[in-house]
């Protein structure tokens, strides 16, 4: 699909440069102590409370971290289901049973993830979870989350509407990634939340 010079994706491209230059700004510290309370914070959801499946991801470079968040609720007994990205840009998931579960998976020299080793249960597994945890550059006032722009998350969405699946969508940010308006298109699903290091905001 072409975009005119100018509109949404345009845009989005703009402010993504925008945000993820801040984000390169932050020291392993500010990660690490943004992760604590962001695990903190996360944990106080109803819908994480009541969960028992969750779909998560693995928090790389200076994302909002997500580790401590993951074995918290492994702790609670929580099935904790992780991304694995497929050559076409769609995500597989596998279920995450500890750090050690992990292994660094690189991806056409662009990137190297983090993701579960075990066995794959195939891109619908996401539509068993109660919750899906949502990676994202910042999200507005309605809701709308502004992606990195890979698409892997639309399909996901796209999976959960199409299969009738119902779960609690909440991204994941820093408090000055929640703003009053990002670009957004007829598509866009908006988030039920946001949680960042200092509270959550919910949207629908």
């Amino acid at each position: 699909m072409s975009h005119r010079e100018g509109g949404p994706e345009s845009d989005k491209r703009t402010l993504r440069r925008g945000f993820l230059a801040v984000r390169n700004r932050l020291t392993p510290d500010d990660v690490r102590a943004a992760a604590v309370a962001l695990a903190e914070r996360a944990l106080e959801l109803p819908e994480l409370t009541h969960a028992r499946t969750v779909a998560a991801y693995v928090s790389v470079g200076t994302e909002p971290g997500t580790l401590a968040l993951l074995d918290a609720l492994r702790a609670r007994g929580v099935r904790v289901l992780l991304p694995a990205l497929l050559p076409d840009n769609d995500l597989d998931w596998g279920a995450y049973t500890g750090e050690g579960s992990l292994a660094r998976v690189p991806h056409g020299g662009k990137m190297t993830l983090l993701e579960p080793a075990g066995e794959r249960l195939g891109p619908d597994a996401v539509t068993a979870a109660d919750v899906v945890l949502l990676p994202g550059l910042a999200v507005d006032a309605r809701g709308t989350r502004l992606g990195r722009g890979g698409g892997s998350y639309d399909r996901v969405l796209a999976r959960l509407a199409d299969s009738g699946a119902h779960p609690a969508l909440v991204v994941l940010l820093y408090d000055a990634e929640v703003v009053e308006h990002v670009p957004g298109e007829a598509h866009d699903q908006p988030v039920h939340a946001v949680v960042t290091p200092s509270g959550t905001r919910r949207f629908i």
